[in-house]
C-alpha cells in the first residue's frame, strides 16, 4: 500500500458542499491500494504511521508518534497516488488495485488505525472530494509498505 502523509493542525474533507470528515491536530493520510496488496499490508502500514515520530516535543525535535500526542487521523483514499508518468503526459494508473479491492484496502486501513486507538474520520470512497487542511511544519511524507 502506498500513502501520502501530511502533520496537519487541522484538515477537513467535503463531499457536494457538506463536511463528511474533520480533524484537529493530527495526520491526513492519503492512501491507495496497489496491485497484489493484501490486509497484511494494510495492518503494516498502520502500524509504520502509528509509531512514526513526526510531532515535536517540548525542546522542538520531531521525537512523537501520533498516539504519543493523541491526535487524530484523517484517511481519504487516493488512486491517483498509484500514478504512472514515466511515459508521455497523461499518467496511467494501472498499478492501483481494482476498485473492489482498493475499497476493501481502504476500508481495512481505516479498521487498522482504529483498532491501534486512534482517532479517526474519513473520506469517501471513489466520491469527487474537496479537502481541506493546514500543513503543519510543513511535514509531508511518502510511504509504500
Amino acid at each position: 500500500m502506498r500513502a501520502l502523509i501530511q502533520r496537519v493542525t487541522d484538515a477537513t474533507v467535503r463531499v457536494d458542499g457538506e463536511v463528511i470528515g474533520e480533524i484537529g491536530k493530527g495526520l491526513l493520510i492519503l492512501v491507495c491500494a496497489m496491485e497484489g496488496d493484501d490486509p497484511s499490508k494494510s495492518k503494516a502500514l498502520a502500524a509504520k504511521i502509528s509509531k512514526l515520530r513526526i510531532f515535536t516535543d517540548e525542546v522542538g525535535k520531531m521525537n512523537k508518534s501520533l498516539i504519543d500526542v493523541g491526535g487524530a487521523a484523517l484517511i481519504v483514499s487516493q488512486f491517483t497516488l498509484a500514478a504512472d508518468t514515466s511515459r508521455g503526459n497523461r499518467p496511467g494508473f494501472s498499478s492501483a488495485a481494482k476498485p473492489d479491492v482498493g475499497r476493501a484496502l481502504y476500508e481495512q486501513f481505516i479498521s487498522d488505525v482504529d483498532d491501534l486507538g486512534i482517532k479517526t474520520a474519513t473520506g469517501s470512497f471513489g466520491a469527487d472530494m474537496a479537502v481541506s487542511l493546514t500543513n503543519d511544519g510543513p511535514v509531508t511524507i511518502w510511504m509504500d509498505v
